[in-house]
């Protein structure tokens, strides 16, 4: 019976004061990985036989010599034979689930089992599946790829994640095989976009051609290069063994590979991961300053690229200890935003990086997966201890973190100048699902010009490299096609996040992307109601359950599902996402929404200073005086509605604005308003549009 070895003992703490568990190993036991004739075995060394995982669980007592408890995954993975087994004979099966085992471990190839909730009697079975694009970048052959198989395996749609990413719902054991083999034989990736490793690396995916943005994403790519699986089981599974990459640059093979500060496992076919991988999931962002269209806050670790007044860029700040998931009624869980870590020169950012994981997948939590996220650990050390620790797997000090101006969302949306003649289009989707006849105009659009595209982490697409020739008639099949340009779309809308939630989900509680069409719509009628501009907006995220996928934490108003409809509601964030929001109710029922919504707006319109944000509003007022509004809240005074027109005399001009309105996620007097707004700014700038 052999085991993976364990990291050299050659970064044990040089400060006496600070006690580092070690994670030397698997320790030979029934929980050793289990090796027969229906694996495929690998020989590496066995490990000190006093060796036991001491860094992946709660602490053993002094005196005392018990293994420490692990949880149910941990032991799946320890005995998968590096995620292969028993995975690889559950797809076999006629079966059309996989075990509890096979479950856990299909995550790390990019894959959730789902059921159908809105199915009552026999379980139906798919599952969705995620792709990895570091930046978002999605080559012409990937998106055409992936457009196909949406139709011939998936449920007809695409999903754009807040992680810049691909969501393929629906998908048929028996059809696993063929779609992820056909994924990656057109260049594309899921391996790793879910599991307990490095996820998909986020970085600003506006194509700018400026050095910082180039610098950034190149740094993106090389951190999910250096963080991806090494040990195969992925295309053992999918390609039969095949390896279809491309090549890595010599710097990341290098920092890989160097174990002169006891990052690495000698011999193991993970050298940075080992058998068990991390305790949970793990997530990476880069971005250049004032640029925070990728939430950086939210991350496991920010990196931040520091340029000289040249506009070279010289190094990097990093911040660590992000994180959105908590669970309901267990205060002990909780978001976090990051905090400064230090400065490190660029050449020095993957070593870095690794460090990092290395700490975390050394102390992280590997008992109660609920805790095992990285920002716990700080939390429970702080950032000094944290601090100190990273740096002897990295092996020098931190420099202090370098000034960077106020941060800014950033959503590209609209057409805009690369920077080296060509342009680029950013479209909002409603919830990030490629649908209906926005799914054919965009296949068209994609194919016919042969078109490069970019996913933003707000659930957004970005045409790339379009020529100038090109805008017009690409302008005029996408309104066609129901993809509009910003102006014409509710603000309400540019803004807002939905996670899927109901009905594919396991985790959801409530309604997200199913849900938010018709609150954001209640929300625009309270605004009108309260005498609130059209113009006037507010960010809005919601999400079926606590774990926050579509960074609700972070909102000016978030809608967290907290019971059958029924959402808690946390106000505060700010639009430029460096404020972490608060919880302000419970239970709020579905129908009972404007109750909250209408004095919360109403006093915001009446009591806010000179260019007040509503979660700056809702900070500064605090939330005990908030509650007394709510309470006593009577109704809005008849006089505060600034306006209320008769736009239509007859019924089929009513039908027919309300018909083009539902095109757009509005309602027939939004759009009415809208276009007399368009119109008479267009007449008193001398124009006729």
């Amino acid at each position: 019976m052999t085991t993976a070895i364990g990291a050299s003992n050659t970064a044990v703490a040089k400060d006496p004061k600070i006690q580092i568990h070690r994670f030397n190993g698997l320790k030979n036991s029934s929980h050793s990985i289990l090796f027969n004739k229906r694996t495929h075995a690998f020989s590496v060394s066995a490990s000190n036989s006093s060796s036991v995982i001491r860094a992946v669980s709660t602490p053993v007592k002094p005196g005392t010599s018990a293994e420490p408890k692990r949880s149910k995954v941990e032991i799946f993975k320890e005995q998968s034979n590096f995620i292969r087994y028993p995975l690889n004979e559950e797809l076999l099966t006629d079966a059309p689930n996989v075990n509890e085992a096979a479950t856990q471990l299909i995550k790390f190839h990019g894959s959730y089992q789902q059921t159908n909730r809105d199915e009552r009697g026999t379980k139906s079975y798919s599952f969705m599946l995620r792709t990895k694009n570091p930046c978002g970048k999605v080559s012409n052959q990937l998106y055409l790829a992936m457009d196909d198989l949406a139709d011939q395996f998936g449920i007809g749609t695409l999903r754009l994640t807040t992680r810049q990413t691909f969501q393929l719902h629906g998908v048929l054991k028996k059809d696993l095989k063929t779609v992820m083999s056909t994924i990656i034989r057109n260049m594309g990736s899921t391996l790793g976009a879910c599991g307990d490793l490095n996820r998909n690396v986020l970085a600003p995916a506006a194509p700018i051609v400026r050095k910082d943005y180039l610098f950034a994403q190149r740094t993106a790519d090389n951190i999910a290069a250096l963080l991806t699986p090494q040990s195969g089981f992925y295309y053992d599974m999918w390609v039969d063994g095949e390896r279809i990459m491309s090549a890595e640059p010599p710097e990341v093979v290098k920092a890989r590979n160097d174990n002169s500060h006891g990052t690495n496992f000698p011999d193991s076919a993970e050298p940075i991961y080992g058998t068990q991988f991390l305790p949970r999931k793990f997530k990476v962002a880069v971005t250049v300053p004032t640029d925070n269209s990728v939430d950086i806050l939210t991350n496991d670790v920010g990196v931040v690229v520091v340029c000289d007044d040249e506009g070279e860029p010289q190094g990097f700040n990093l911040y660590v200890g992000g994180g959105m998931g908590r669970t309901h009624r267990i205060e002990t869980t909780f978001p976090r935003l990051a905090e400064p870590l230090g400065y490190v020169p660029k050449e020095d950012i993957l070593y870095a990086v690794k460090a990092i994981v290395v700490t975390q997948r050394e102390n992280g939590r590997r008992d109660e997966r609920r805790y095992s996220r990285m920002k716990y650990l700080i939390s429970s050390w702080g950032i000094e201890k944290f601090r100190t620790v990273v740096e002897q797997y990295y092996g020098r000090k931190f420099e202090p973190c370098r000034e960077l101006p106020e941060w800014e969302f950033k959503s590209y949306l609209g057409w805009h100048e690369q920077g080296d003649g060509h342009l680029y289009c950013g479209l909002h989707i409603d919830s990030g699902r490629i649908k209906g006849v926005m799914k054919t105009t965009l296949r068209e659009i994609i194919e016919k010009y042969n078109l490069n595209v970019r996913i933003t982490p707000n659930q957004n697409l970005i045409l790339c490299d379009v020529r100038r020739a090109w805008k017009r008639p690409i302008t005029t099949a996408l309104a066609q096609g129901g993809l509009l340009q910003p102006r014409l779309v509710d603000p309400l809308n540019l803004t807002a996040m939905a996670c899927p939630a109901m009905p594919l989900c396991p985790l959801a509680i409530t309604e997200a992307e199913r849900g938010i069409p018709g609150i954001l719509k209640r929300i625009r009628a309270v605004f009108e109601k309260v005498g609130l501009k059209y113009s006037e907006s507010i960010v809005v995220r919601i999400t079926g359950c606590p774990n926050g996928c579509a960074r609700p934490y972070m909102a000016e108003l978030g809608l967290v599902g907290d019971g059958p409809n029924s959402y808690q509601i946390w106000l505060g964030g700010t639009p430029n996402q460096n404020s972490l929001a608060r919880t302000f109710m419970n239970k709020v029922k579905i129908q009972e929404l404007e109750k909250v919504f209408e004095p919360l707006f109403y006093y915001w319109r009446r009591n806010r200073e000179s260019k007040e944000s509503f979660g700056s509003f809702t900070n500064r007022l605090g939330f005990e005086k908030l509650q007394q509004l709510v309470d006593k809240w009577d109704g809005v005074p008849e006089s505060s509605a600034r306006y209320n027109l008769k736009l239509f005399a007859d019924k089929d001009t009513y039908e027919a604005m309300d018909e083009l309105a539902r095109l757009q996620n509005k309602n027939a007097h939004q759009l009415a308003m809208e276009i007399i707004r368009n119109y008479v700014a267009a007449q008193q700038n001398g124009k006729s549009e």
